[in-house]
């Protein structure tokens, strides 16, 4: 036997062996097609793209978080009971299911201020900062070296050398173009940084595909932010797609809270300290006593992450969507719905509910934007209102149903989001921050064109639409 003739012989046990891992697995059969078919008919990359992105360590390596999550329980037993908490009737089951999946406590008696650009986020974080007293805990996937990464770092350095304590929590992969040196300056200036699992060779395959995707901002446990933006300057200044030279503005939401609702930021970041950092903070003044009054607002941080049993987010999406009477409106940068959220969306809308979803006119990932494009199809033909939106690029990821509930994070309508990275978001139940998130989502739909005012979107040509239907295969692992 010829030397090619073993090589190719040896190579075709690795793949057999490569689709029986996959197929032994148990995943979700979508997924396991998916993987099957790179490995087989994309030869070489394709083993080593399941091998760096597809080999699920998730639950043997990472069991630990869930661990750290039933301990953190203890410093929020005492808010388990709220006097006067009141809980929608409608929504029980939704808030119960999150308290019973990952101990999300409701809060009440808080402000809630949505923020919908860079130039209201970043002045409104910078004053807030500039005003800590105790600490200052940041958890973001993206901390970038430029001008507006500069200033915060900036920022958080005098503040560091005032006394306050500084924590940050930034994805290693999301910055693998930060330099050590960017990070190394504020660590020499008192402020413990941490990069959320390190990829690193021999053991790059275990973590490279699980990211904490999360963005959470929190000053003295009073203030919190939560929504879609990182540290960098394109969420100010816009960016440019595609090699193109046109600089599109940046549309992003990100919701500034005072109050109760603060808790549970506080202790999601808690969480992620512990695993990056293996130091688990207790103090109560990570807890401080809130001013009473503010409002009768009702707040859930959920966190999900790929080593829980269930999807938390995913699970509210459903049930938000299922329980929806009037209308679901949806903003997300990506549509790549796993099957129970497309289901229940076209369920919906089949049942005379209005649902509308509004994505960018152009996508930051083209591949994942030509992937999308069949499911926007197949939703328009469900009888979902698409849209695209057109003065710039829509990152925004929010839902909101009924004037009543509404959520806002950093998770996206996609497979990525809602399996395997970690992610936060706020479920709020109140109708005027309902009925403010509805309006954004309205003006931003000023802003769109339909897709069925888009003929070459609705109706391509066969190469095209060949080529959405290719990537359409491989959504599950975009």
């Amino acid at each position: 036997m010829s030397l090619s003739s073993l090589i190719f012989l040896l190579y075709q046990v690795v793949v057999i062996a490569a689709i029986i891992h996959v197929v032994m697995d148990n995943r979700q059969p979508a997924k396991t097609m998916a993987w099957a078919m790179v490995i087989y008919f994309v030869p070489v990359i394709g083993i080593v793209a399941y091998l760096f992105f597809g080999v699920n360590t998730r639950r043997e390596r990472y069991v630990g978080q869930r661990m750290l999550d039933m301990l953190t329980r203890r410093s929020m037993l005492e808010f388990a009971e709220q006097p006067h908490l009141e809980l929608p009737e409608r929504y029980k089951p939704l808030i119960q299911l999150f308290v019973n999946q990952s101990f999300s406590l409701p809060f009440h008696n808080n402000k809630i201020e949505p923020l919908v650009s860079g130039y209201d986020f970043f002045p409104r974080l910078l004053r807030d900062i500039a005003s800590a007293k105790s600490h200052i805990h940041i958890d973001v996937y993206i901390f970038e070296d430029d001008a507006l990464g500069q200033l915060m770092a900036d920022a958080l350095i005098q503040k560091a050398r005032e006394g306050i304590e500084v924590r940050i929590i930034y994805d290693d992969v999301g910055c693998w173009s930060v330099s050590n040196r960017f990070f190394e300056r504020m660590r020499e200036a008192g402020i413990e940084v941490e990069p959320f699992m390190p990829v690193r060779f021999p053991r790059f395959t275990s973590k490279a595909n699980y990211r904490n995707h999360r963005k959470i901002f929190i000053v003295d446990g009073r203030v919190g932010y939560i929504g879609g933006m990182n540290i960098a300057q394109r969420y100010v200044k816009g960016i440019c797609l595609h090699h193109d030279d046109k600089r599109l503005p940046w549309r992003d939401t990100m919701l500034r809270f005072e109050g109760n609702g603060v808790y549970s930021l506080q202790r999601s970041f808690l969480i992620d300290w512990y695993f990056v950092d293996r130091t688990l903070l207790s103090n109560k003044k990570y807890y401080p006593k809130m001013q009473q009054g503010l409002s009768q607002h009702l707040v859930q941080t959920v966190t999900s992450m790929p080593l829980s049993p269930y999807p938390e987010i995913l699970q509210g999406y459903v049930e938000v969507i299922l329980a929806a009477r009037q209308y679901v409106y949806i903003e997300s940068p990506y549509f790549l719905p796993p099957e129970s959220v497309f289901f229940a969306l076209k369920t919906a809308a089949a049942a005379g509910v209005d649902v509308r979803l509004l994505v960018p006119q152009r996508s930051d990932a083209r591949i994942t934007e030509w992937a999308s494009r069949s499911f926007l199809r197949e939703a328009m033909a469900a009888g979902i209102s698409v849209k695209f939106y057109e003065a710039g690029f829509l990152h925004s990821k929010l839902m909101v149903s009924d004037d009543a509930i509404a959520t806002c994070g950093s998770t996206n309508v996609d497979f990525r989001s809602f399996e395997n990275n970690f992610e936060a978001n706020a479920f709020i139940f109140d109708p005027a921050t309902a009925t403010e998130l509805r309006n954004i989502f309205l003006a931003d739909e000023k802003l769109s064109v339909g897709l069925n005012d888009m003929p070459g979107r609705s109706n391509p040509q066969f190469l095209n639409r060949l080529g959405e239907s290719l990537t359409h295969l491989f959504s599950p692992l975009l």
